[in-house]
């Protein structure tokens, strides 16, 4: 099972998202460009893409972003409710082939302003039990044929996406990602996705989580490979422009390497890390931190 490091590509028009201080070219393409070719610069895999009513559209960002670099994976926030899962399921394998195997997904069920969309399925057990179908169906069109599903939220008569995602090894698909805490949330995770993407939460609570999760697979009878386990975390590695200060960066990004190292023996194996300024960070980050966390026991 191998480590995946991302960072993440705010994907907004408005200033001071999170703290960031940047103004000039905010929510541009060339903005998130910048981003995504510092990510393959300095040793991260790809991004995570922000969504959201009111910002530009995730999937389109992802396109151009996938086209103007050569190893950056975009993982593609998508709400079932902007979504149809077959017109979906089509559009990332699309994308999937075009950028030979680039493409992560993670599947949102948040509240977005749903009225200003036109969604009205807003009660929180409803949208899980919608999440669940997406994930389901969209795992299905990506491997299967002639696929027929009546469920309470989508209907399909004999539907096959063409063409497949790209697949390679033991890759079939895009990996699918999913994350909230309830417990409706959970068993949606245990069932239907690839990995449980938890925020950052003290060890004990996260190492309770991990094992219900592991437990709520078996009850549900996963029928997909073992669930594995990402996290969604803010990180602080700081330096300061002095030559005798250098020795005291470097204990930081040690320090910030075995908090992480932590969730690692956990079980996580994939990391979207982040902070502000973002240009600047994407880069101190790679340089300082991610060489440790690679090497750090497990």
């Amino acid at each position: 099972m191998g480590l995946e490091f991302l960072w993440y590509v705010p994907n907004t028009v408005e200033p001071g998202h999170r703290g960031d201080d940047t103004t000039a070219g905010r929510g541009s393409i060339e903005y998130s460009t910048d981003l995504a070719r510092a990510a393959e610069e300095h040793g991260w895999g790809g991004a995570l893409l922000g969504t959201g009513w009111g910002r530009p559209d995730t999937f389109t960002v992802a396109t151009a972003l996938a086209a103007r670099t050569t190893t950056f994976k975009p993982l593609i926030a998508v709400r079932p409710g902007y979504w149809h899962p077959a017109n979906f399921a089509g559009a990332a394998a699309t994308l999937d082939q075009l950028s030979r195997g680039r493409v992560l997904v993670n599947i949102v069920s948040g509240l977005d302003n749903p009225a200003a969309y036109g969604d009205t399925n807003i009660d929180p057990a409803r949208r899980y039990a919608r999440t669940r179908e997406f994930l389901h169906l969209v795992r299905r069109l990506w491997t299967e044929e002639d696929v027929t599903f009546r469920g309470e939220h989508f209907q399909l008569t004999a539907s096959t996406v063409a063409p497949r995602p790209y697949a390679t090894g033991e890759r079939e698909h895009p990996t699918l990602y999913f994350g909230r805490a309830s417990e409706a949330a959970e068993r949606v995770s245990a069932a239907e996705a690839d990995v449980q993407l938890f925020w950052g939460e003290p060890l004990d609570g996260l190492a309770e989580r991990i094992d219900r999760l592991k437990t709520l697979s078996r009850q549900v009878c996963r029928r997909h490979k073992p669930l594995e386990f990402g996290l969604r975390i803010t990180t602080l590695v700081r330096d300061t422009t002095e030559e005798a200060w250098r020795a005291a960066e470097q204990k930081v990004a040690k320090m910030a390497a075995e908090a992480l190292a932590n969730y690692r023996r956990l079980g996580i194996t994939h990391f979207v890390l982040s902070d502000t300024p973002y240009k600047q960070e994407i880069a101190r980050i790679g340089d300082q931190l991610l060489p440790k966390l690679r090497e750090a026991p497990r």
